[in-house]
């Protein structure tokens, strides 16, 4: 479904009604009795500062970057495309999901400050419905698919056994279908896309899919949220 179909008057209405709802619902089993768990496979607190990057996706682009643009050790994080080539990194053409591009998110953080496994705590906790098959909230097709991409061995090993986690603890009412596949390349999204959140928080779509996230992340995890 396009985004901009959202902004129609009759979608707000309909996403008033019967959107709200769900988006407070939790597809998680116990969300309200039980921490989401830490990952059991994780790097430790580097000792000194420095920068590593970690890419996910998870619907659309804009939410996503938000909620990492508040957690704290993160030092920036771009929306973009990844999974597909560079000719074919623009967002009419990813639009169609005929480019094997996923809308994405570059998170580039400070491992000394918070490490890649609580950063994939937060993206498959609060920044998307890991359980959602190349869809996620209004958006259908494969470009808003759930993924993580590794940039080397061992973000691999953390991705495939914090997932392999979550199943087996049944956090989720239905199994997680979040890919784990190398990182090529990753191309940043035309400017207006970057910070949509931020420049646009009266937007209906935003107002409706993505603010509950950030409110989610300062309520579930108060020690990583930070403010803009």
């Amino acid at each position: 479904m396009k985004r901009a179909l959202y902004f129609l008057f009759a979608a707000t209405v309909f996403a008033a009604v019967f959107v709200l709802p769900s988006v407070r619902s939790s597809p998680r089993l116990s969300a309200s009795s039980t921490a989401f768990p830490k990952p059991a496979l994780d790097d430790s607190i580097a000792p000194s500062k420095g920068q590593q990057i970690a890419v996910v996706s998870g619907g659309c682009f804009w939410g996503v970057q938000a909620v990492f643009e508040h957690v704290r050790g993160v030092i920036s994080a771009t929306s973009g495309y990844a999974g597909g080539t560079e000719d074919t990194a623009h967002y009419e053409m990813v639009g169609t999901g005929q480019t094997g591009h996923a809308e994405s998110v570059k998170v580039v953080f400070d491992p000394s400050q918070i490490t890649y496994g609580q950063l994939l705590m937060v993206f498959f906790s609060v920044a998307h419905n890991p359980t959602e098959l190349n869809k996620q909230g209004p958006d259908w097709g494969s470009q808003y698919r759930s993924s993580v991409f590794y940039s080397n061995e061992g973000q691999k090993r953390i991705a495939e056994a914090y997932i392999a986690q979550l199943n087996t603890a049944k956090i989720y009412a239905q199994k997680i279908v979040t890919v784990v596949v190398p990182l090529k390349d990753f191309y940043p999204a035309e400017e207006y896309h970057q910070d949509y959140v931020k420049h646009h928080p009266n937007n209906p779509y935003i107002m409706i899919n993505d603010l509950p996230k950030l409110k989610s992340l300062k309520k579930q995890y108060p020690e990583l949220y930070r403010e803009y």
